[in-house]
C-alpha cells in the first residue's frame, strides 16, 4: 500500500507526511460482504433516488428550506453523493446520505494495492483496470456537470475548495484530484474559500478564472464569511458549484430521513407502496427531537442514536446509551433527530496477539443514482473515525451478480 500510495501521490514528501498525519487511513485486509447485501443497498438507493427526484418531494423539502437552497444549481446535480449503511447478518440500514463523501480516489489507489491472497479470492479483488475505470468515471462526472449545466466550452480549470485545504486530513486526496484533473487535460488548484474572488462576473484563483468549484466544504449552505465568493458567483451562475447547497437539502439534512421512514408522510408525497416498503425495511426508523417528547425518548435513548441533522462527520452525534443528563439537554434545545439503532458490521482483525474487532459502515459513492464504488470504513468506538489505530478505508470483495 505504502508504494502504490507514494507512486500515486508523486510528490516529495507527501507520501511521508500522509503517514505521519493520516496513519490510519487504510486497512490492511478486505471486508467480505454478500451480493444480497450488496443488491438490498441498490434497492434503497433507487428508491431514495426516485422519491428525492420527484415533483412532491422538491416542493416539501425546499419549500421550507434556506433561501440558497432554492436557487436553481444550473442543472449540476452534485458529485460523491455518499450513502453509508450498516449491514448485519439480516439487516441493511441507511443510516445517513451526505453531499460530499470523501475517499473515492483513496479507494482507486487501495484497489491498486490489492493483491489477492489465494486463486478463491482472486476474482473478488477489484485490481487496477477497476481502479481506472472508477478514475475514468470520476473524470465523467464532473464533465457531466459541466455539460448539465449548459456550458458548451471547454472545463478548463477546476477548484478543489475546502477550509485551510493543507490542514485537511484528507489533503492527499486532494492532491490525487488535482494530478487526475492535470492527466485529462483540465487545470486544477487547491484553495481555501476565501483565496477566490468574484469580480466583473467572473470567480478567480489569482489570475485563474474559476469554471467550476469541486466543493468539499462543510460550509452546506455558503453562509461563512470566508464562503462569501463562492456564494455570490453561485447566486450569480457564473460558476457551477458542486455538490450545491439545493443537494445538500433534498438528500443530506438529516430530517429527510424522518420523511423516509414515515408512512403518513409517504404517502402524502405519492411514493408507491412498493418504494415505502423498500424505504421502511431499509432505512431505520427516525424521527425529529421534540422537547414534547422528552419522556419517551429518554426512557428509549439506548435503542437510538442521536444525530444533529445539519450534522457530518459523526460530530455531536452520540449513541443513546452513552447519552448523559447534561448531553439530553443540549440533544433538546439543539436541532437533532433520533434514529433506530442498527448495529454496524464486525470484522475480526487477522494476526493480532490480542483479537481486535473493528465495526465497520459501507459506503456507497453515487452519481446520478447509478453506485459508483462500495468501500468499508472500519473503526472502533461510538461512530465511524479515520483515529483508530489499524482502522481506515477498506476494499469491500463481493461475486457480481
Amino acid at each position: 500500500m505504502g508504494r502504490a500510495l507514494e507512486t500515486e501521490l508523486g510528490e516529495q514528501g507527501l507520501y511521508q507526511m500522509t503517514r505521519e498525519r493520516c496513519p490510519y487511513l487504510f486497512y490492511a485486509q478486505p471486508v467480505f460482504v454478500e451480493s444480497d447485501h450488496i443488491q438490498r443497498m441498490n434497492a434503497v438507493i433507487g428508491a431514495v433516488e426516485t422519491v428525492v427526484n420527484s415533483g412532491p418531494w422538491r416542493r416539501r423539502v425546499l419549500d421550507s428550506a434556506p433561501a440558497i437552497a432554492r436557487h436553481d444549481p444550473g442543472g449540476a446535480r452534485g458529485v460523491f453523493m455518499g450513502y453509508d449503511f450498516h449491514v448485519g447478518a439480516e439487516s441493511v440500514g441507511l443510516i445517513e446520505i451526505n453531499t460530499n463523501a470523501g475517499g473515492a480516489l483513496l479507494n482507486a489507489v487501495l484497489a491498486r494495492a490489492q493483491r489477492a491472497c489465494c486463486p478463491e479470492v482472486a476474482e473478488l479483488v477489484p485490481g487496477a483496470a477497476t481502479a481506472l475505470q472508477l478514475e475514468q468515471a470520476i473524470v465523467a462526472m464532473f464533465q457531466r456537470e459541466w455539460q448539465l449545466s449548459g456550458r458548451d466550452q471547454p472545463l478548463r480549470c477546476i477548484a478543489i475548495v475546502d477550509e485551510n485545504p493543507g490542514e485537511q486530513y484528507l489533503y492527499p486526496e486532494f492532491i490525487l484530484f488535482r494530478k487526475l484533473f492535470q492527466r485529462c487535460g483540465i487545470e486544477a488548484v487547491i484553495v481555501a474559500p476565501e483565496q477566490l474572488q468574484f469580480s466583473n462576473g467572473a470567480l478567480c484563483a489569482g489570475s485563474r478564472p474559476v469554471d467550476l468549484v469541486y466543493n468539499r466544504l462543510t460550509d452546506f449552505l455558503l453562509e461563512k464569511p470566508g464562503s462569501a465568493a463562492i456564494r455570490e458567483a453561485y447566486l450569480a451562475n457564473a460558476v457551477v458549484l458542486t455538490p450545491h447547497p439545493q443537494a445538500h437539502a433534498l438528500y443530506a439534512d438529516k430530517r429527510n430521513l424522518a420523511l423516509l421512514t414515515d408512512t403518513l408522510e409517504l404517502t402524502a408525497l405519492q411514493v408507491p407502496e412498493s418504494q415505502q416498503q423498500i424505504l421502511l425495511q431499509g432505512i431505520p426508523r427516525t424521527e425529529v427531537v421534540d422537547p414534547a417528547h422528552a419522556e419517551r425518548l429518554w426512557a428509549q435513548r439506548k435503542r437510538l442514536f442521536f444525530k444533529p441533522a445539519s450534522g457530518y462527520g459523526s460530530r455531536a452525534a452520540w449513541r443513546g446509551d452513552k447519552v448523559t443528563r447534561r448531553v439530553w439537554s443540549e440533544i433538546l434545545a439543539g436541532d437533532f433527530v433520533a434514529q433506530a439503532l442498527v448495529p454496524p458490521g464486525e470484522r475480526f482483525a487477522l494476526g493480532a496477539t490480542t483479537p481486535l474487532v473493528f465495526k465497520y459502515d459501507l459506503r456507497n459513492y453515487v452519481y446520478e443514482g447509478a453506485v459508483q464504488w462500495v468501500a468499508a470504513r472500519l473503526y472502533q468506538g461510538q461512530a465511524t473515525n479515520f483515529r483508530t489505530p489499524g482502522g481506515g478505508f477498506a476494499p469491500v470483495y463481493h461475486r457480481q451478480f
